[in-house]
């Protein structure tokens, strides 16, 4: 739907959502644990993710299941950035990160080592994908940002190769 996949089975959302914290129960800002009883809100990102898995088939309105290349074609249409995103999400996720929308810090995720509820993200990634480059403003963005939420801001780039290199900037007060 969109950029959207909807698990209406509340029992298989509250799955998903416990063996990592995919997706968000609709209606529920702030689930307090894995039980609820409702469809299960999940990014585009997340479905290409969890389908490369195996872990969910993704269909469309007429039922038609989508391959992950469907779904990442569908994510182009809607950013150029799509399939970046995707790849630094998917190698945060393998590296047993939980990974969550980082959207209220102004980023494209909030990365958690135990998972929401359980401690803070101590860092936010914004992915800029390598032909754009980084400019001053995205270093100042980081700088400010991260001093005022008190997170690492890490810039993920994706090259030309699909390499991710990420950085880090240490802010030095005199």
């Amino acid at each position: 739907m969109g950029d959207r996949g909807i698990v209406w089975d509340s029992d298989q959302g509250m799955k998903l959502y416990d063996e990592g914290y995919f997706g968000q129960p609709v209606g529920i800002r702030k689930p307090k644990s894995s039980v609820f009883d409702k469809p299960l809100e999940l990014s585009l990102v997340e479905c290409a993710f969890l389908a490369q898995e195996n872990r969910l088939q993704v269909t469309d309105k007429a039922g038609n299941t989508l391959t992950v290349d469907k779904i990442l074609d569908l994510g182009e249409k809607l950013s150029d950035e799509f399939r970046d995103r995707f790849l630094v999400y998917s190698q945060l996720r393998e590296r047993g990160y939980v990974v969550r929308p980082g959207l209220k810090f102004g980023t494209d995720f909030a990365v958690y080592e135990h998972g929401p509820g359980k401690d803070h993200a101590p860092f936010l990634v914004h992915v800029i994908p390598q032909r754009k480059g980084v400019v001053p403003l995205d270093i100042v963005r980081a700088g400010r940002l991260a001093t005022s939420v008190r997170k690492k801001f890490i810039i993920a780039t994706v090259k030309e190769n699909h390499e991710i290199a990420y950085y880090s900037f240490v802010w030095h007060r005199p």
